[in-house]
């Protein structure tokens, strides 16, 4: 391990960003510089950044912190209403955090080499409906908008004639525990069985009927994070994107009744509503769930994002990437999707934030 690495983390307290710093920690040799809105507390070879990256003077005042970074990984995601797909109104705030993120550090650290960009499969069209399967690195773009284009284009043209270049990575439906994150379906899930027990109903899947059959795939935090930490440092990736999932595939039918057991529910075929609506009046439900079983105080929409969960559970067309890429230039570990699904649970559980 060569020493004088020192990494920016943007987006270090998400469902993806927080994974990556425990994975540069493991790894030892680093400097880690953790960016995000909220606040956390620094401990040995970690330092948290509170800062609003949409804010310029924010920024100014608060990035001497990156000075010198060789590597910047760049997992922020800012939400906004509307649509889980996300079009036009999801470009400027995403766009504008990491063009003031990348601008800001840049010009301090002389010595940066890599900046692995985090997008995802929607650069496929994967929220639009059914697309080419299974999707590969150099398929054409689907109709934009869709900001990871803008975000890709602008950082290709800033590094042009540059000596740093950069990695970008895609996903699909990140599952890792982030407690106060809501964009994971695993505490999602959790949840709503959790309201299934309290109310005695059956574990019935909530989505589309052909969504519970068709192929579907994930990504586990962790598997992610070793990605990351690959792609800063393997020669072969650089100006390269990747398909990064778990490396199988899967049907929600088959994993619905295993859920169940786990839950200790009884199984009952699906039955389609808008997770959206049916949970808008559930929040003194959870807090009396909470209070029950001693939970962290965590507020419903604190760890359960529904109108994702609908966009996840209404993809009723087959949701598959080619991940040959990878494995060809030297990442070759996977993860069985259903052994992820059930150790999350149970994370989830012992750290009481789901009953």
């Amino acid at each position: 391990m060569s020493e004088g690495r020192k990494a920016v983390v943007v987006g270090a307290l998400g469902v993806i960003g927080r994974y990556i710093v425990e994975r540069l920690e493991a790894e030892g040799g680093w400097d880690i510089v953790g960016l995000s809105r909220r606040p956390a507390p620094d401990r040995p070879g970690v330092r948290h950044v509170s800062v609003d990256l949409l804010n310029e003077d924010d920024v100014a005042a608060k990035m001497s912190a990156c000075e010198g970074a060789t590597h910047i990984f760049y997992a922020a995601f800012q939400g906004v209403e509307g649509h889980a797909s996300g079009y036009a109104t999801n470009v400027a705030p995403n766009l504008g955090m990491l063009v003031n993120a990348v601008s800001a550090i840049e010009p301090l650290s002389p010595a940066l080499k890599r900046v692995v960009l985090v997008t995802g499969t929607k650069t496929y069209g994967v929220h639009l409906g059914p697309y080419k399967t299974p999707a590969r690195e150099d398929d054409p773009r689907h109709m934009p908008p869709n900001y990871y284009f803008d975000q890709v284009d602008w950082l290709t043209d800033r590094q042009r004639g540059k000596a740093w270049d950069w990695v970008e990575l895609r996903p699909q439906t990140l599952c890792g525990f982030a407690p106060g994150t809501p964009m994971s379906v695993v505490p999602v899930i959790g949840v709503y069985a959790a309201f299934c027990r309290e109310l005695g109903l059956p574990f019935r899947f909530p989505g589309k009927a052909g969504a519970y059959t068709t192929i579907y795939q994930a990504t586990d935090s962790a598997h992610f994070a070793d990605a990351c930490l690959w792609a800063a440092t393997e020669p072969r990736c650089s100006n390269q994107a990747y398909n990064i999932t778990n490396g199988d595939y899967f049907r929600w039918c088959h994993l619905w009744p295993k859920f169940a057991d786990f839950f200790g529910l009884d199984h009952a075929p699906p039955q389609t509503i808008s997770l959206t609506q049916m949970m808008a009046d559930k929040g003194p439900l959870w807090d009396r769930i909470v209070a029950k079983h001693g939970l962290r105080p965590y507020r419903l929409d604190e760890i359960a994002a529904w109108p994702f969960a609908d966009y996840v559970f209404g993809s009723d067309w087959d949701v598959m990437s080619n991940v040959t890429k990878s494995r060809q230039h030297g990442f070759h570990a996977v993860v069985d999707s259903e052994e992820m699904f059930l150790r999350l649970f149970g994370k989830f559980r012992e750290e009481k934030i789901i009953p």
